[in-house]
């Protein structure tokens, strides 16, 4: 008796960052949260077919939800149901901690910015981060930051050798 290939991914995989969060932010806290998922979505995750740049999180009526996450479906995906990649997905986290972020949400200058996708437990899971956009010039000393770790590590390795 032949069984069935276990497909669920290794535990605490990433799926999908957010890179330009971290160029664009700076992150106070971060929050792991659920997500309410389709099926169809699901295996688009297992295959990697996210693309999480473009997303932001939004509060309505107390809840959190995942906006601007592309979630691609595969070529075999179900034949009675048509997918939606840009769907709205709900964020689930424990009420105490969606009021507190309410409350910081509302000061001046925070938003809510998805960071990453993973699997934790075989579960899809988002971080998101409390976060303060950053100024044009905040900017580029991140970006000066970055080229110099590079130059660094170009004289580090050229010395090594």
């Amino acid at each position: 008796m032949a069984t069935k290939p276990d497909k669920t991914p290794p535990k605490n995989t990433r799926i999908a960052d957010n890179k330009k969060a971290a160029y664009n932010y700076f992150f106070e806290e971060r929050f792991e949260a659920g997500m309410a998922l389709e099926g169809w979505e699901v295996k688009a995750l297992r295959e990697g077919k996210v693309q999480l740049t473009d997303g932001y999180v939004v509060i309505r009526e107390g809840e959190l939800y995942l906006i601007g996450c592309q979630i691609n479906p595969l070529k075999t995906a179900s034949t009675h149901i048509s997918p939606d990649s840009v769907r709205t997905k709900k964020l689930l986290l424990h009420k105490e901690e969606i009021r507190r972020l309410i409350g910081k949400v509302e000061q001046k200058g925070y938003t809510l910015v998805p960071l990453n996708l993973h699997w934790k437990a075989g579960k899809v899971k988002c971080e998101i981060a409390l976060a303060k956009g950053k100024a044009e010039h905040d900017k580029r000393d991140t970006i000066k930051d970055r080229e110099g770790k590079r130059e660094v590590e170009r004289a580090m390795k050229s010395r090594n050798r």
